[in-house]
């Protein structure tokens, strides 16, 4: 669950399941005359739309803390308590379709091993892992290897390297209040060649992204993230904030990426939108 504490004391909670419909539609409609197109196209939208589906049973339950008085954020929940659904999901996904499997497989061990050095920007140091996250991803990798044998290596490479843009591109709206420029480093432009661009995030209004180079097949790119607002961020146990998040209306945010160029030549692109969680 992405938890997001706001300035005016409330409590916005997006699950990562509807955090990864916005990477899977960014995934796609990527491709122009500058980004080549991903391949296996279903395969790896696919996977950018369910990369996140171990978080469904977490998501069922929030957690909270009853020392704080508040839920957990992401990151601070203990992969070592989340095996058993990390083994479901990727089942799950591998039995719909394989390759798409093997790219989620490799995005969560990727999760624990600092998205294995490709990203440059943002960067992420290295973790040490508890003995049970050390065994867990050993076993996925052979499963990984298994599971790629055959395939074109650096087609895979690429496009995992491509799942974490997707996933990057929709934590970017997803995480923060207020939006400031960022960059996402690399960015492949071509599966004919090793390296990436440098990919500026740069917000025109509180709604509305410039993307440059901009990597999507249309002008700008509507986004709607699903997100539940609790009129406070502490509760007095479990069942006072379990019954507030249930019975928070969901509500939608709608984002835009644009094209500078395309801004540039027709400024109506940057009209008033929905205002963001």
């Amino acid at each position: 669950m992405i938890v997001r504490h706001q300035s005016d004391g409330s409590l916005v909670m997006i699950t990562q399941n509807d955090h990864a419909k916005v990477s899977g539609l960014c995934a796609a409609h990527w491709g122009n005359s500058r980004f080549e197109k991903p391949r296996p196209f279903e395969s790896c939208v696919r996977a950018a739309y369910w990369h996140d589906l171990v978080w469904l049973q977490e998501e069922t339950g929030p957690r909270f803390n009853p020392e704080t008085g508040r839920t957990i954020n992401f990151p601070d929940v203990p992969s070592e308590t989340q095996l058993d659904a990390y083994r479901w999901a990727n089942e799950w996904v591998t039995g719909v379709d394989r390759y798409a499997g093997l790219l989620v497989n490799k995005h969560r061990t990727g999760i624990w091993k600092s998205r294995y050095g490709v990203m440059k920007k943002p960067h992420y140091p290295p973790r040490k892992l508890v003995p049970e996250l050390e065994a867990f991803v050993a076993l996925s990798h052979a499963e990984q290897n298994a599971a790629a044998a055959g395939l074109d290596q650096h087609e895979v490479a690429v496009n995992y390297n491509l799942l974490q843009v997707w996933d990057l591109l929709s934590l970017y709206i997803c995480t923060k209040e207020h939006l400031k420029e960022e960059m996402i480093e690399p960015v492949p432009t071509t599966y004919s060649q090793a390296s990436g661009v440098c990919m500026r995030l740069t917000p025109i209004t509180a709604a509305r992204i410039g993307i440059d180079p901009f990597p999507f097949d249309q002008p700008s790119l509507e986004l709607n993230v699903v997100y539940r607002r609790l009129p406070k961020q502490t509760f007095e146990d479990a069942v006072a904030f379990q019954a507030a998040f249930l019975q928070a209306e969901p509500q939608v945010a709608s984002f835009t990426y644009l094209d500078p160029a395309a801004v540039r030549e027709s400024p109506g692109l940057v009209r008033k939108a929905k205002e963001p969680a």
